[in-house]
């Protein structure tokens, strides 16, 4: 039976609900009130794959989920986004930042609910597989999922300083590294099962085929390494990313992509600035095509708006970006030190005149020699400018040392749900 090739269905999504109910704390059961029916259809693989495509979902569709969230929160409090109305009161928190962030935060609460759930859920899955005849297609299923729990994971670990330990009432919590060594285990469980049985035809067919399965779980590795500080498996991995073929989210007028609907209102956010928020040496250049790539002047009278990614109804949202994965090997050769493999990788972003998504800066190759410090800043200076609006500044900030000045956050606080029903929840950060 075909599920779904191209988009989220309805039907599916309805499904997905009654399989799953519940959107709320980490420390909550996710049960559905009728176990019987759950039981059943999580022995099936129709069951279980409608439960693999809900966790894409949670993570993309509406307010709620991990994507808005994530672009939202991070482009406040790292001056890429300004805020049109006042009167959006999570929006206005962050984009004030410091202590007027705090647990009532709708935008955090979101992210951390939705992303929970998805870990939940993409549990269900995982263990569930493995009691499934055909192993092909429980490969598969144990792939898929793995790649919206390792994400769910890496968020929570990009914007706080500890996260639970798995779900269940009064769970634990590990560090942020502990956080990422978890998502990197993850992906490594599912290339070993992929290993063993090699995803099935049958099973290829039900999901979006948008989601490059192989290439997203090393993808996410090279990301969580890098972010770990193992630059010689971020590396490895950035190196096992076929750079011609895509990954993202497709929307369509049933699934309509959140970001175009909040910039299509122009009543949220835009971007900050015409220089996406960066300041000083970190100015993209005048001829930089990124930046028209990622904000266009419209409107009556014009003002600037978000492009890119948020473009149109239908615009995709990549899961990772070919410039991100260069990016990443400039920064960990960088880091080695191996600055001369640095700077090749580099100038094939800052050179590139095209990509699969049209993200393409078209300047001229920067020319050394560079110190490493140097190198490590332009590399910042071209992440801030490719990576705009895809959530993962806030962790760049961090790793490249830059001033706590320029954001307005350092790690968010813990959502009033999450301390109201589990006595392990640590303490909120002072920024």
């Amino acid at each position: 039976m075909k599920i779904l090739r191209n988009h989220i269905s309805t039907k599916i999504a309805s499904l997905t609900f009654l399989l799953t109910l519940c959107l709320a704390s980490c420390t909550k059961e996710y049960q559905d009130p009728s176990r019987a029916k759950t039981d059943v259809a999580l022995g099936s693989q129709q069951g279980l794959t409608a439960v693999a495509i809900g966790l894409q979902r949670v993570y993309t569709l509406s307010r709620t989920g991990v994507m808005f969230s994530a672009v939202a929160a991070n482009g406040f409090v790292t001056n890429e986004l300004r805020l049109l109305n006042s009167g959006n009161i999570p929006e206005l928190q962050l984009s004030t930042g410091g202590s007027a962030v705090d647990g009532t935060n709708t935008i955090l609460f979101n992210l951390w609910a939705s992303a929970n759930k998805i870990v939940y859920d993409a549990d269900l899955v995982i263990s569930n597989a493995n009691n499934l005849g055909d192993k092909g297609y429980a490969a598969g299923l144990i792939a898929y999922s793995s790649i919206f729990k390792a994400l769910a994971i890496g968020n929570m670990a990009q914007y706080w300083e500890k996260i639970p330990d798995g779900t269940g009432k009064n769970v634990s919590y590990i560090t942020r590294a502990a956080g990422f060594t978890k998502a990197i285990a993850v992906l490594d469980n599912a290339l070993t099962v992929i290993a063993a049985n090699p995803i099935s035809a049958s099973f290829l067919g039900n999901v979006p085929a948008d989601v490059n399965i192989i290439n997203t779980i090393h993808a996410l590795k090279a990301r969580y390494a890098l972010f770990s500080g193992n630059y010689t498996l971020a590396l490895t991995e950035a190196n096992a990313v076929d750079l011609t073929k895509a990954s993202f989210f497709k929307f369509d007028t049933t699934s309509p992509n959140i970001l175009f609907s909040i910039i299509s209102s122009n009543n949220v956010f835009q971007p900050l600035n015409a220089n996406l928020g960066l300041t000083g040496v970190n100015v993209p250049d005048a001829a930089d095509k990124r930046i028209p790539f990622y904000t266009l002047m419209a409107g009556s009278p014009a003002t600037l708006r978000m492009n890119g990614f948020a473009a149109a109804t239908a615009s995709p949202f990549p899961i990772y970006l070919p410039g991100e994965i260069i990016l990443i090997k400039a920064e960990a050769l960088a880091r080695q030190p191996d600055l001369t493999n640095s700077l090749i990788e580099l100038n094939k972003v800052v050179t590139k005149s095209s990509d699969l998504f049209g993200v393409a800066a078209a300047l001229p190759p920067l020319v050394g020699p560079y110190t490493q410090q140097q190198l490590l800043d332009l590399i910042y200076k071209h992440r801030s400018i490719e990576l705009y609006a895809s959530g993962l500044k806030i962790e760049d900030m961090r790793r490249f040392n830059q001033p706590l000045t320029d954001r307005k956050r350092n790690f968010f606080p813990y959502p009033f749900q999450e301390r109201d029903n589990n006595t392990n929840t640590p303490a909120d950060p002072t920024f």
